[in-house]
């Protein structure tokens, strides 16, 4: 029989609706057992792995690999759970199952705003204007998820096979829909949807080993051939795929590797942008208002900058304890420890650290205390994107015209 994928947008009953699911079939849910074994087995957190799934999490970043390894580990763990018949599953995860798992069922559930609002409004007690706000976050976390993992929006139908629009039945309704759709024929478990299954671990657990060496790369297998699919250009591509190759060979069930450009592989243009040298290359957000670093971040990617993000002060000193940048953009007013106080911190005890403040709430005498504490720059918002971009460029100059410290 099926496994049932089922994903939700919040305040649209997903949650009730794969509970009916699960009591009508008889089948087993795995949401928590996912991660508990993810956690146990890879000695992770539960709460860094749902992080994972749930927007940017400030330490699940680029300079670590720490995202990639949390990734890899759900991934193996819902390979484990998937190989097996009966189950249903209401979360982030499924899209994590491939195409070729064939007795896969995969469900969207959403429905329009006027609902939406409707229903966080009475279970949260909040007015409208929070409800809308708090949709239009929880969607900006979905929609980074499935961009990152499928290149999709969140609710784009092309990557479900059913799609159940909630403010137009009830929870009983849409869960007899799911249920007679996962008893047709073409959703029985196979010798061939079995294979894909195996397929499935095995390729989550190479994806494993390589990224615990610090790869960043997609993995397919099909009876013990396995593809790793490069996501990035590197120079010595010959030498990285001989390296991969290596890693993937030492992983029980693998008979053969092979190496390609995957989906967001692009070769480098022939003509080098001088502007690529003074790129920063580790560079930190910090704003507790989350849709907007959020945006934020988006937009300088688009200037090929790789931002990580966290949201309040505490997270940003121990950001910068562990994994110093280069340059970071900081906001003033935020619980907690305000940015004035990051700032001095920092500028003592990581003088390297170049910081550009961003504030909607600066006054001149605060600007004037920046300055003095050693920030680089003080902007105001709304910014022009390309003014920071430049001021983040320029910050980045300063720091590469620096002495080298005395041992």
């Amino acid at each position: 029989m099926a496994v049932i994928s089922i994903f939700s947008g919040s305040y649209c009953r997903g949650e009730e609706v794969a509970d009916a699911v699960t009591r009508m079939l008889g089948y087993r849910r795995i949401d928590q057992e996912l991660i508990e074994i993810a956690s146990r087995r890879y000695n992770v957190p539960q709460e860094r792995l749902l992080r994972v799934m749930m927007g940017s999490a400030p330490l699940l970043n680029r300079f670590t690999y720490e995202r990639e390894k949390n990734l890899a580990y759900i991934k193996a763990a819902l390979a484990e759970l998937a190989g097996q018949d009966n189950v249903v599953y209401h979360g982030f995860a499924g899209h994590l199952l491939p195409r070729s798992i064939t007795h896969a069922l995969r469900v969207c559930v959403i429905a329009n705003m006027d609902y939406r609002v409707a229903l966080a409004m009475e279970r949260e007690k909040i007015s409208e204007s929070q409800a809308l706000n708090r949709i239009h976050k929880e969607d900006a976390d979905r929609g980074r998820w499935t961009r990152y993992l499928v290149g999709h929006d969140p609710y784009d139908a092309k990557q479900y096979d059913i799609t159940v629009a909630m403010h137009l039945t009830d929870v009983e309704s849409a869960a007899r829909m799911i249920c007679d759709n996962a008893r047709k024929e073409p959703l029985r478990t196979t010798p061939q949807s079995q294979q894909a299954a195996q397929d499935f671990i095995l390729a989550a657990r190479v994806n494993i080993a390589l990224a615990e060496r610090g790869y960043d790369v997609d993995v397919t297998g099909e009876a013990g051939a396995v593809t790793i699919w490069l996501k990035k250009y590197t120079s010595r591509i010959e030498r990285v795929c001989r390296q991969l190759s290596a890693i993937a060979r030492g992983v029980p069930g693998v008979t053969s590797v092979q190496c390609k450009p995957g989906a967001q592989f692009v070769p480098p243009s022939l003509i080098v942008d001088p502007e690529d040298f003074d790129l920063p290359t580790r560079i930190l957000l910090v704003d507790d208002e989350r849709e907007f670093v959020h945006t934020l971040s988006e937009r300088l990617q688009t200037r090929r900058m790789e931002p990580a993000v966290v949201y309040d002060g505490e997270e940003a000193l121990s950001f910068v304890a562990g994994e110093e940048p280069e340059v970071m953009v900081l906001d003033l007013k935020m619980p907690g420890i305000d940015g004035m106080e990051v700032l001095r911190r920092v500028k003592k005890e990581h003088p390297a650290v170049e910081v550009i403040i961003l504030t909607g709430h600066g006054s001149e005498k605060e600007e004037k205390l920046a300055l003095e504490l050693g920030a680089f720059a003080y902007l105001q918002k709304p910014v022009d994107i390309d003014v920071l971009a430049e001021t983040m460029r320029a910050a980045y100059r300063k720091l590469g015209k620096k002495p080298p410290e005395e041992p």
